[in-house]
């Protein structure tokens, strides 16, 4: 057991945020919100169309916004759907009441971004996406904009998660030089670069792919029926998606403003004492955005997998220009903190993690 002044708090902390009030739930948690770094997330009993995404002024509430703002109240109670290129707005069934050194950020949650459901979350004064700051002490809303696929919600899906931290905890490019060689953080692709995080690239590679008979990805369909979050394994890929086969050339263009799941032609293994997150858009890299869930848990690539560590998904849209992707091209950077101490439950198969051993994997809605 380690236990630094720093770093997230891992998942047996989690239950004493909530024992003690600082995570205030309308309903009581689920044990399968806790995550071994992190706390999903529900959506509360009615969500609000809006005109136009926004962010809070200071001193100002999100509600106060909302009333100049609203086109339309959803009771989600029972189950509704909700349409691409719709921005809504759902309060969430957990408040916040942070302690003066304990901040949070949110991001979707993997099936969430897979879904190409574009996710963030707001609250009171805070004029930031995903960021609540330390002392923070009130409510929770969730921004979703489905960009492709309608998709069917009710008062407890989870589409978010939030992660606590005490103080700065990321690594920097030394420490995490050092790290690597001790935990091999990444692995098979074509040389490590560290700097300002990890790089990851694509794998668009025939060689490669050839025990998935050249799969290297998948494209979204468009007009396609909803896809209800709640109910996994109840959609088939064919009437959602078009794979994506490597050839010779080892590369394949982005067609502007569609969706892709690809995957990364390295391994990763994120240690017990370390949790990562993908930085979600780097100009440096092309025009496009990469991975809408950028949280990865302690333990992903561990275990029974450790010595080959496990591929990471991309879920990746280009903006206004085709843009061609080779194999090998770098397409985001993994950046790591620090747990403030080892999680009593790691991400894995024992856990019932949807992805703990994953190569290519949509989210887990299709079968």
């Amino acid at each position: 057991m380690y236990d630094f002044e720093n770093g997230i708090l891992p998942i047996q902390y989690l239950s004493g945020l909530i024992d003690q009030g600082i995570v205030a739930p309308i309903l009581p948690i689920n044990v399968k919100q806790l995550q071994p770094a992190s706390l999903d997330l529900r959506l509360g009993y009615k969500a609000y169309r809006i005109r136009a995404s926004f962010l809070p002024r200071p001193n100002h509430t999100v509600e106060e916004r909302l009333g100049q703002l609203l086109l339309h109240e959803i009771d989600l109670t029972k189950s509704a759907v909700l349409d691409p290129g719709c921005v809504y707005i759902v309060p969430l069934l957990e408040s916040l009441n942070l302690p003066l050194k304990v901040s949070a950020s949110t991001n979707p949650k993997s099936s969430t971004g897979r879904l190409d459901v574009f996710t963030r979350v707001i609250c009171d004064g805070v004029n930031a996406f995903d960021c609540i700051p330390a002392g923070y002490n009130g409510p929770l809303f969730a921004e979703i904009c489905p960009q492709t696929f309608p998709i069917k919600v009710r008062t407890g899906s989870s589409v978010c998660q939030i992660r606590f931290r005490i103080g700065s905890c990321m690594e920097t490019d030394n420490d995490l030089k050092l790290l690597h060689t001790h935990e091999t953080l990444v692995m098979g692709g074509m040389q490590t670069d560290i700097s300002n995080g990890i790089s990851l690239s694509v794998n668009l590679s025939e060689e490669l792919s050839e025990s998935s008979g050249g799969l290297v990805g998948y494209r979204a369909k468009r007009n396609t029926t909803c896809i209800d979050i709640d109910k996994p394994a109840s959609c088939s890929i064919s009437n959602f998606w078009e794979p994506i086969y490597a050839d010779s050339s080892n590369c394949f263009v982005l067609d502007p403003d569609q969706f892709y799941i690809l995957a990364s032609k390295e391994a990763v293994h994120i240690p017990p004492s370390h949790a990562a997150e993908i930085i979600p858009f780097n100009p440096s890299v092309g025009e496009f955005r990469v991975h809408y869930a950028g949280f990865i848990d302690p333990g992903f690539g561990h275990g029974v997998s450790q010595s080959n560590g496990t591929k990471v998904v991309l879920e990746v849209r280009s903006h206004k220009v085709p843009f061609i992707l080779e194999d090998g091209q770098i397409i985001g950077r993994l950046v790591f903190e620090r747990m403030h101490a080892r999680p009593d439950v790691l991400y894995g198969k024992e856990l019932g993690s949807h992805y703990y051993n994953q190569a290519l994997k949509l989210s887990k809605h299709f079968v």
